[in-house]
């Protein structure tokens, strides 16, 4: 369930499943999802460079295929800065707790 493009398919088991995971393996288990989603909003990223460039130098074969990846890693680094800002925000909602 690393993918965060597929979020709109996922089942409620997969989401227990996937729940029981992280609960098991405590913080490691949160940087290792963490970077897979780095690697793929990366990975995104530079699929979107190359369909740009194919886009700039007329060597697009399938326009549509290019706007798609354009739009998808667009997206997912959307969601990744809303989830940056999120954690961000947090870190500073403990940092002014009082204890």
């Amino acid at each position: 369930m690393s993918n965060i493009g597929g979020v709109a398919g996922i089942s409620a088991s997969d989401l227990l499943k996937e729940k029981a995971k992280l609960q098991s393996g405590g913080g490691e288990a949160f940087a290792e999802q963490l970077k897979s989603a780095l690697n793929e909003v990366n990975e995104l990223q530079e699929n979107k460079e190359v369909a740009m460039a194919d886009m700039a130098t007329g060597q697009v074969k399938d326009l549509h295929q290019a706007a798609l990846a354009i739009g998808k890693a667009e997206t997912n680094m959307k969601l990744m800065l809303e989830i940056r800002n999120k954690a961000l925000s947090a870190y500073k909602e403990i940092g002014r707790t009082q204890l």
